[in-house]
């Protein structure tokens, strides 16, 4: 016996509520769930729907009823993330952006630093070897500081060209990205519109195309909601460091007189170590109260200056330097804005780098940092972190402006709870220093 024709209706036209089998001409009362075909009475044979689930009509329609709304749920939910995601990934364009351009500035900025350095290495040397003298001698010199030059120049461009080159690919991910979600972002909307229509429709228009519409929602339910995975501009590292900063390198020690109370200072006051109970030391204008901080006793008017801190030691740690107010309690908020610090944070091997100001992430590394190199010139307003395992650059702050005299700054994390023994040391130099332009504080133990 052939199959019962199935009842049919215009492509995008529902069925109406009291439509009748056009064979039998009889109301439509059930639901074939296989078939996924309304039936009369009299088109329900055993021997076509064998094995199959058969219900009423207003039973299937209430089970995919709760089906659709259950669903409807989950894609609204997937289309706030999509909408979160796609908001994210266009604030990520435009902050690349302007990252690209910061990493551009440091970069420039430090081969300028190098180039000055180098500088001032060839004339150290030309005084030295009495180059000054000797037209023949001083013309050989200059030729090969033109070489330097030219040599640097070339590393600077290929820095900036890997910069560009990075930069660019992370934009096409991103605007791939965008081009992605917006599209995720209307499917999940014509099917929302479409479920809530389902929802609201009586029972045999909501029967109608019904597990077409949850294999479509299912198909969109089960497509990933990712953001680009770009690379981070740090990697673009300015590698080596010049010879000049050894001898640049300061003899810095702490001032106790600035020192937390939880602070506990080395006898040659060269380190710092962190412990849970706060020292009875006397209050004092320069002490730090609120965070775990001590200040160099030198302060830096003019000139260039570098020094090596040793954070192996330490998980969280922050290095930089202060203006030297010379009044008020050194760590009141009001003074913040009178620091440039980055700050280092170590999980197992990686570490992760912030600055400030104004706090920004900055980079992410994953090997092991012994010390931090701080390299300071006072009248270029210049400010250089470098990483001294692997001689490369951390980040650099350029055109600072200073009031009066800087100290250098250094500071551990307070822990929340549990005990913490962490430290820190500064590094002796390994040569004479020259080029000072330094006033001691006056400090007693």
């Amino acid at each position: 016996m052939p199959p019962s024709p199935r009842p049919s209706f215009p492509r995008g036209q529902n069925i109406p509520e009291d439509a009748c089998c056009e064979e039998h001409r009889e109301p439509l009362r059930l639901f074939c769930e296989d078939d996924q075909a309304l039936l009369c009475g009299r088109c329900f044979r055993p021997e076509e729907h064998e094995n199959h689930v058969v219900n009423g009509v207003r039973e299937a329609a209430d089970r995919y009823r709760k089906l659709f709304q259950g669903i409807l749920n989950t894609l609204k939910k997937k289309l706030e993330v999509a909408k979160s995601i796609l908001a994210d990934e266009q604030e990520r364009m435009v902050m690349i952006q302007g990252e690209e351009q910061d990493f551009k500035e440091m970069i420039e900025s430090e081969y300028r630093i190098r180039f000055r350095l180098m500088v001032e290495e060839e004339m150290n040397v030309q005084s030295q070897q009495g180059c000054i003298f000797n037209p023949s001698m001083r013309e050989d010199n200059q030729n090969q500081l033109m070489e330097f030059a030219t040599e640097l120049k070339e590393k600077s461009q290929e820095t900036l060209q890997r910069l560009n080159d990075l930069g660019k690919e992370n934009m096409n991910k991103l605007k791939e990205s965008e081009v992605r979600l917006s599209e995720q972002i209307c499917s999940l909307q014509r099917i929302t519109a479409e479920l809530e229509k389902k929802c609201g429709e009586y029972t045999l228009a909501l029967l109608q195309n019904a597990r077409c519409s949850v294999e479509r929602s299912e198909s969109l339910l089960l497509q990933c909601l990712e953001p680009a995975q770009i690379t981070d501009l740090s990697l673009c590292q300015v590698t080596g460091m010049s010879g000049m900063l050894k001898v640049l390198q300061r003899a810095v020690t702490l001032d106790p007189n600035t020192a937390h109370p939880c602070l506990v200072l080395s006898e040659d006051r060269r380190s710092i170590c962190l412990r849970n109970v706060q020292q009875d030391v006397p209050d004092g204008p320069g002490r730090f109260i609120f965070e775990a901080t001590v200040l160099g006793v030198e302060s830096f008017t003019s000139g260039r200056h570098y020094w090596e801190v040793d954070v192996e030691k330490a998980t969280r740690w922050l290095l930089g330097i202060s203006e030297d107010s010379g009044s008020g309690h050194s760590d009141l908020p009001t003074a913040a804005r009178d620091k440039v610090l980055l700050i280092g944070s170590r999980m197992g091997t990686n570490y992760t780098f912030w600055v400030f100001p104004p706090l920004k992430k900055v980079s992410l590394r994953g090997e092991q940092m012994h010390k931090v190199g701080v390299f300071l010139d006072c009248k270029y307003g210049q400010l250089s972190f470098y990483d001294v395992t692997d001689r490369s650059l951390i980040y650099n702050f350029s055109s600072l402006t200073f009031r009066g005299a800087v100290r250098p700054i250094f500071s551990l994390c307070i822990p929340t709870g549990g005990t913490n023994s962490d430290s820190l040391s500064i590094c002796c130099p390994h040569v004479a220093s020259c080029d000072v332009t330094v006033s001691p504080q006056a400090s007693s133990a």
